[in-house]
């Protein structure tokens, strides 16, 4: 059992520069193996086997099954500047009523969708988040990923059912 402090004896301590301390919090910071990460994330949330990844020179993207939607997670790189983004589809459109469509999504990015947002890609209203890879942690893909996904499936069917053009 260790007591805190700890004893002398087992203190080390150690200067370093202000270069060589920035060198070793980088190294600590691209220490995170983002392919490994979002892999263990989706084998954690996926349904039956759902998950596929795709490599390219443009990066990574996975597709998994959550509940009643498809999530994808992709990666655009490993460089700092390069993003991390989640999404799935809820609704296709166009739909009914897209003026009150609208409204009420907006409503929902203000008050129930954490560091998602609903959105439109490819005539599709989509949950999403996306982030530079600066400082981004391993519970951060995590949360992004779990956030993303639960959204997308708590308000898919509901959407459809009152939106969806028939």
């Amino acid at each position: 059992m260790t007591t805190y402090p700890p004893d002398s004896e087992t203190v080390v301590t150690q200067s370093l520069s202000s270069d060589e301390l920035i060198n070793q919090l980088t190294e600590d910071r691209n220490a995170i193996n983002y392919v490994e990460v979002i892999q263990t994330v989706i084998a954690s949330l996926q349904q039956d086997e759902s998950a596929m990844v795709s490599q390219t020179e443009e990066g990574y993207v996975w597709k998994f099954k959550y509940g009643s939607v498809e999530v994808f997670v992709q990666l655009t790189g490993l460089k700092d500047e390069d993003t991390f983004t989640a999404w799935a589809a809820v609704l296709k459109l166009p739909a009914k009523d897209e003026a009150r469509l609208m409204r009420q999504l907006l409503e929902m990015n203000w008050s129930g969708t954490f560091e998602a947002c609903f959105g439109i890609f490819n005539d599709q209203v989509v949950v999403l988040s996306t982030r530079i890879l600066t400082e981004l942690s391993a519970s951060e893909i995590s949360r992004i990923i779990t956030v993303v996904a639960t959204i997308a499936d708590q308000n898919d069917e509901v959407l459809q059912s009152e939106f969806a053009a028939t």
